[in-house]
């Protein structure tokens, strides 16, 4: 199963999408979710991992392009599009360059090419997981990684939440400072 994560400041946009997909893709498919705020959608990124996000270009606060250029340090192999009623060519470059996006959507779209630019996003998220996970194996098999640096990496592409996480040198996890209780001879 995919996963998508919708974000547009308009709850009208998000419903239309999400409806549009929908009547191509079922839920075991593709799981939708959608946030009209870029910051909450965000926070969620750094709990469960996206296949493809589909972000709008104007919203407040955090225009587009900041949004998917914070996700990608977030979730890297994330593939990003963006949605946006203006084709204009500085937006167009902006998003392109520094948001590193696949897809540019113009608002309003037809709903059998968003379709098919979904699906083309979710073959081209499979085809990089599947990269990372031939590369890792490859860096495994030459002494490079170590097993448990290839387990680390597969884990923390499911849940970027596990990004966060200090690792000691021999794999294990670090308890950062002050979740040591003293009153217990300072273990955790």
């Amino acid at each position: 199963m995919h996963r998508l994560l919708l974000v547009d400041d308009e709850p009208n946009v998000l419903s239309a999408l999400r409806r549009a997909l929908r009547t191509a893709f079922n839920e075991n498919e593709l799981r939708i979710e959608t946030h009209d705020d870029p910051g909450r959608a965000l926070a969620r990124a750094g709990e469960i991992a996206f296949d493809l996000v589909v972000s709008d270009f104007r919203m407040p606060g955090l225009d587009g392009v900041q949004f998917l250029q914070q996700l990608r340090r977030i979730q890297p192999q994330a593939v990003r599009f963006m949605l946006s009623a203006s084709a204009e060519v500085d937006t167009l470059l902006r998003a392109l360059n520094e948001g590193e996006v696949l897809r540019f959507i113009v608002k309003p779209w037809d709903d059998e090419v968003l379709i098919a630019q979904v699906r083309e996003g979710l073959a081209r998220a499979d085809e990089l997981r599947e990269d990372q996970r031939l590369a890792d194996q490859m860096r495994q098999q030459r002494g490079e990684m170590s097993a448990s640096e290839v387990e680390r990496r597969r884990l923390e592409a499911q849940n970027p939440a596990l990004v966060q996480v200090d690792w000691g040198p021999n794999g294990e996890i670090l308890m950062p400072d002050g979740l040591l209780d003293p009153d217990e001879g300072g273990k955790a």
